[in-house]
């Protein structure tokens, strides 16, 4: 079994637990009938592009330029690139192919960027990494590697097309879920968690998971959908929760911030919260199907399709002493 080259920036990890956990994923991403073929041959087909530079310090994550290529190269990326549908995380634009994924995730990371602590020769770890837009934007900061975790083929699959263009040896995804932090112990400087909690049926053993693969002194950035609300409370929806089944426990912001006190963490503050909207996140040609404006109530905005309240978002920063 090949040991990845990222298991040397983390000692506390448990590497031959991790070395036949990784091997049985690749084996299960080499296999036809999962219909992986879907995003393989579409990256093999453009894998040989080289990006002559990249700039991930803007909103727009660059990577190459329109003269790095060929028209027909251009041809076949842009069919390659639509092969990913649906782009979830962006904006991208790809030797000159402009991605305006679902969510405006600039929007997302300008609000981290006042509290993103010294990224600089840093661990990290970005749970739930998707196609890497968070990840291309921690490069900028050089730290010495983050690694993805990231469970769905379809991101995993995108984020290497990606970086295979791009080159950003001290980036790396693995079919990994947050589930799996705990062959991470005392592995990360930093740890970013992003739109997963609430995915999670037991949050509170996630957050302990979260705290076990922080090595001491190390920063957690979590952010999560939310209900209003001033009490400690969490909703828990019958069946889905803005037409996603997925939502296990939607809390509200003091609910959370209890949750990450009694899971361990100190200093644990909010520093931001603000309702959705569909100008943050909304159809467009890279992504086509329903979005956020069909998962409200048309006649009480305020209120989900299910008649839930409608969520906002919240941001922590905790630390693990």
């Amino acid at each position: 079994m090949v040991t990845p080259h990222w298991l040397r920036y983390c000692p506390g990890a448990d590497e031959e637990r991790l070395r036949t956990l990784l091997a049985a994923k690749a084996a299960w991403f080499g296999q036809d009938k999962k219909g992986f073929l879907r995003y393989r041959q579409p990256a093999a087909a453009v894998a040989h592009l080289r990006a002559t530079s990249c700039d991930f310090s803007g909103d727009v994550v660059r990577i190459g330029s329109a003269v790095d290529i060929s028209p027909v190269e251009r041809a076949l990326l842009q069919q390659s690139l639509q092969a990913f549908m649906p782009w979830r995380k962006g904006p991208f634009s790809v030797f000159g192919v402009e991605i305006d994924a679902e969510w405006r995730s600039e929007r997302k990371w300008n609000r981290l960027l006042p509290e993103l602590p010294d990224l600089r020769g840093a661990v990290v770890a970005d749970i739930g990494s998707n196609n890497g837009y968070y990840m291309f934007r921690m490069a900028a900061h050089r730290p010495a590697l983050v690694l993805g975790f990231e469970p769905f083929v379809q991101h995993y699959a995108a984020f290497r097309l990606l970086n295979g263009f791009a080159g950003q040896e001290r980036l790396c995804t693995e079919l990994l879920g947050i589930e799996d932090l705990g062959l991470f112990n005392a592995s990360f400087d930093v740890i970013f968690c992003m739109g997963v909690l609430y995915h999670r049926p037991s949050p509170l053993e996630a957050l302990k998971d979260l705290l076990t693969a922080l090595k001491p002194g190390g920063v957690l950035l979590l952010e999560s959908q939310a209900i209003p609300g001033e009490e400690s409370i969490a909703l828990f929806p019958k069946k889905t929760y803005a037409k996603v089944p997925g939502t296990w426990f939607v809390p509200t912001a003091l609910c959370l911030k209890n949750w990450l006190e009694r899971s361990g963490f100190q200093q644990v503050r909010l520093f931001c919260r603000h309702p959705m909207s569909s100008e943050e996140q909304r159809r467009t040609e890279w992504m086509c199907f329903e979005s956020y404006q069909d998962f409200i109530d048309k006649h009480n905005p305020s209120r989900t399709i299910e008649g839930y309240p409608a969520p906002w978002r919240v941001f922590f920063k905790a630390i693990k002493l």
